[in-house]
């Protein structure tokens, strides 16, 4: 099967910054594909280089096989959702939907029915007439995804479209943009910092640091088993050893290892931790509250600080920020890292 977009060594420089450094990878036909990153990594940089807005230095971007390198924009099939939402506000929510067809010479008959359709599917069938500004936040973002997918692009690319609203509202929308590309089928590229974004919604996450990508996997191996400390570290909450020699002292074995928080047992000082597993003792220095768990923050006897997200049921009782505690993990619950 020929890949929707696919990078070969491509690399984009600027000045004396590698924006994008020897990056290759595929994304498949009706993908929901994550890149996932902190600013600067390179993620949006990608993006861009998907819809022509950048070109590369090196390499080749590739489109259902053919390669657009220095194709312009309006000669690719995609189409690109940001932010800022980018409305007329001079135009009702219907005339910026049909603004795409407008564009392309369609009658105005035709594009206003398929605006109409376009409103319908992202729920906003009764708001057709209002300007943008009459609108919130999730619905001008579901305005701007109607105009987007008007022209029935190959791929959709979305860069940081949730970035502006609230949590409530982005948990939303999460679910709607998800749903939304499993009933159209089409390839959605999706640009995050977001991990919990990123982890709901795709089928497979790439995550960049500087210009590269660390891992690429799908969400549930990503979480559970990161391939380097970059990635145990963004990726959700994980204790990371670098150093092989302290990691002998922590664990018992001798190479950099990730443990989820999640993972950790708290017991008091004088238990004894369940047969065959790793513990290591120090000094509370924190206790967060969050509702059904709490995070605990060890500074360990060894050196470094852990942390712990514990059930409150299985808190110990009557241990307190300066109490000494004991934390223990199951073995298999150790992932080793690369170098």
């Amino acid at each position: 099967m020929t890949s929707a977009i696919e990078f070969r060594g491509v690399s984009r420089v600027f000045g004396d910054v590698r924006a994008v450094d020897d990056v290759s990878l595929a994304i498949e036909p009706g993908e929901f594909f994550a890149m996932l990153g902190p600013s600067g990594s390179g993620k949006t940089t990608c993006l861009r280089l998907v819809a022509g807005f950048d070109l590369p230095d090196t390499g080749s971007v590739l489109l259902d096989g053919a390669d657009v390198s220095s194709v312009p924009p309006y000669d690719r099939n995609v189409n690109t959702v940001f932010q800022d939402y980018a409305l007329f506000p001079h135009m009702s929510v219907l005339e910026n939907v049909a603004y795409g067809p407008r564009v392309r010479g369609v009658g105005s008959a035709e594009r206003l029915q398929r605006a109409r359709e376009m409103l319908e599917l992202v729920q906003l069938g009764a708001v057709g007439e209002r300007r943008p500004a009459q609108l919130s936040g999730g619905q001008r973002q579901r305005v701007a995804l109607a105009r987007a997918l008007i022209n029935q692009p190959k791929v959709l690319l979305l860069d940081e479209p949730l970035g502006a609203l609230d949590l409530k509202l982005r948990e939303e929308m999460q679910i709607e943009l998800k749903s939304l590309q499993k009933k159209l089928g089409i390839t959605f590229v999706y640009v995050t910092h977001d991990q919990g974004e990123a982890l709901s919604m795709a089928d497979r996450v790439a995550v960049f640091n500087k210009g590269r990508i660390e891992q690429l996997a799908a969400p549930r191996e990503l979480y559970s088993r990161p391939a380097t400390s970059f990635v145990a570290r963004f990726v959700g909450s994980a204790n990371v050893v670098d150093d092989a020699a302290l990691a002998r002292v922590i664990d018992g074995h001798a190479r950099p290892f990730a443990l989820r928080a999640e993972s950790v047992a708290v017991l008091a000082e004088n238990s004894v931790p369940p047969a065959n597993q790793p513990a290591a003792a120090g000094e509370v220095l924190a206790v967060q509250y969050h509702g059904a768990a709490s995070r605990w923050q060890v500074k360990l006897d060894a050196g470094p600080t852990f942390s712990a997200l514990v059930d409150d049921a299985a808190s110990p009782p009557g241990i307190a920020v300066g109490s000494r505690v004991r934390l223990t993990w199951p073995p298999g619950a150790v992932v080793p890292l690369q170098a």
